[in-house]
């Protein structure tokens, strides 16, 4: 049967399992369009290129599944960079389709031209550093040998966007169906078992490790979640009764509540588990965790500088990349520590003696604001409150998107059943509003978006998406006219020289009244007890606006 390349490229789209895309139409992208007019598959128009790839970035961070986003050519291409760019660092399953005009005007400045002839933008050139794989198709000869790459990278284990862009004649051209039926378009291949002989030594070494060490700590991250590991690490903490710590993705891998977790590890965080694995612990096990800057405290080579160390991750490049492992494993995370419970079931290890975590955790947060250390002083007491109404009213079935970061990190109680998604890949603000929008078409819940004033106005339009789709959404609004970081730094680093930090905002509860939204100030902890009683936060766009001092900064230093 004979169709066009347009529907050939949605019916792929349809085999792959994707069921939503995002974008923008424009004349180049038209007939993968129209071919989507009869497709399953629904399509959902941002307000911005850029919106549409951080939705698709939340529909894959809360549902696993292949996301896609589709543009035009020229400028709807190259507004997805930032988005994009995120999702390769967070190695994100995303298929990105983008219009090209025809072939046979190459090099002649057609409008919106992107084929870097004549003079032209270059494409393939600027997608090329945060794609996996990047292709545009001239011909249909290897169609199916291009489809075929693409799905290898979107259903692997290490996974990252994919771009096809197809100029305007070729999504014209007709070509046989029965392509597809010689293109990988199946589940997603099971993680790589190691070999057996090695994977038994390993697991055998990683459980004497564990029973010659008097102070294990573990230090769980996103590769934990991206696993589905997280019961797994539940599990050996309390069989040994290790603490557990993660890094700010794998936030929430054990309940923050339990008595073992020792929090949030990083540069942003409160302290206590740097402490403890500095000045307590002898091994440290690290699963799927990335010593990033943050997480590393800036590479300090005391974290871990006289310990024992495991390192587990599916991802090869992250071993041993900042800190050399006693014990690195390239195995899914998972199916590791199954092996490791099963044998320390079977060696009968006993029980580690352990701190009272949470009375260690309390003495040392009693001393560093004694010492004036704290990383939250008085002035945010506030938001603190808030926090703390916020863990109490919602123990269980929220999602967290957050561009802030630095509050929920330290004051946001995440467990199993609760998601928390920090916009940690490139760190680009007016992230959280669009991805939780997106997430909401994946897997609907009550979700909020954590966003200062300076990355609202960069994404705030995005809500109009969720009002035009009727998505429910909360968005948590720090508001103290000025990008806060900058200011900061500037504060620390630069003599309090301010340039390019303050700005006023406009009227949020007329901006919120334009948007046929509801908006809700806090300005004291007196409005508190009204916003969770009165506000229904499963439905509705609520937007919540928190006032806080623009002279107030977070106890940590980022060193810039």
């Amino acid at each position: 049967m004979k169709v066009q390349v347009s529907e050939l490229i949605v019916k792929y789209m349809e085999r792959l399992g994707i069921d939503t895309i995002f974008g923008m139409p424009g004349a180049h992208i038209l007939p993968v369009y129209d071919s989507l007019y009869d497709s399953s598959i629904q399509t959902v128009l941002a307000k911005h290129e850029q919106g549409a790839a951080f939705m698709a970035c939340g529909y894959n961070r809360v549902s696993g599944k292949i996301a896609a986003c589709i543009t035009t050519a020229g400028p709807g291409a190259t507004n997805l960079v930032t988005g994009i760019a995120n999702a390769f660092v967070d190695q994100q399953a995303i298929l990105i389709i983008t219009g090209e005009t025809p072939t046979y005007i190459f090099g002649k400045g057609g409008l919106q031209e992107s084929s870097g002839e004549g003079g032209s933008i270059n494409q393939s050139a600027l997608f090329a550093s945060i794609t996996r794989y990047s292709r545009v198709i001239e011909r249909t000869d290897y169609l199916e040998n291009v489809l075929n790459q693409a799905s290898k990278i979107l259903l692997s284990d290490n996974a990252g966007p994919v771009l096809l862009s197809l100029p305007y004649n070729v999504q014209k051209e007709m070509v046989d169906l029965d392509i597809l039926d010689n293109v990988i378009t199946g589940d997603r291949p099971q993680a790589r078992p190691a070999n057996s002989r090695q994977h038994t030594a390993e697991i055998s070494h990683f459980v004497d490790l564990l029973r010659d060490s008097q102070n294990p700590v573990i230090v769980s991250g996103y590769g934990c979640i991206r696993s589905g590991a997280e019961s797994q690490v539940t599990e050996l903490s309390r069989a040994l009764n290790i603490p557990v710590t993660s890094s700010l993705k794998g936030k929430g891998t054990i309940n923050e509540c339990s008595e073992l977790s020792l929090g949030s590890l990083g540069v942003t965080s409160s302290g206590y588990a740097y402490d403890y694995i500095v000045n307590k612990s002898d091994l440290v096990v690290v699963l799927g965790a990335s010593f990033n800057e943050r997480t590393s405290y800036l590479w300090n080579k005391q974290l871990l500088g006289d310990k024992n160390v495991i390192q587990v991750d599916i991802n090869d490049e992250q071993l041993n990349k900042v800190y050399q492992a006693d014990l690195s494993i390239h195995a899914d995370i998972k199916q590791t520590l199954a092996s490791v419970i099963r044998l320390v079931s079977e060696q009968s290890l006993e029980k580690k003696q352990l701190d009272d975590i949470p009375g260690y955790k309390s003495r040392y947060e009693d001393k560093a604001s004694s010492e004036g250390n704290s990383i939250f002083q008085a002035e945010f007491s506030l938001v603190k409150a808030f926090f703390n109404k916020m863990n109490r009213y919602f123990p269980q079935g929220i999602s967290v998107f957050d561009d802030n970061i630095i509050f929920a990190q330290n004051l946001l109680q995440v467990s199993t059943s609760n998601r928390f998604y920090p916009n940690s890949g490139i760190s680009s603000l007016g992230h959280a509003i669009p991805a939780a929008i997106g997430a909401q078409f994946a897997r609907p819940t009550t979700m909020f978006a954590i966003i200062g004033d300076g990355g609202f106005q960069m994404c705030c339009m995005e809500i109009m998406t969720a009002v035009n789709y009727d998505k429910s959404l909360n968005i948590i609004l720090f508001n103290n006219s000025s990008m806060g970081l900058i200011r900061k730094n500037q504060v620390q680093s630069y003599r309090n020289r301010f340039i390019d930090c303050d700005f006023v905002n406009p009227d949020y509860r007329k901006l919120a009244e334009s948007f046929g939204i509801n908006h809700l100030l806090v300005e004291s902890e007196e409005n508190l007890d009204t916003l969770f009683e009165d506000t229904d936060f499963s439905s509705g766009i609520n937007l919540i606006e928190i006032i806080i001092d623009k002279n107030a900064f977070p106890n940590y230093s980022s060193r810039r």
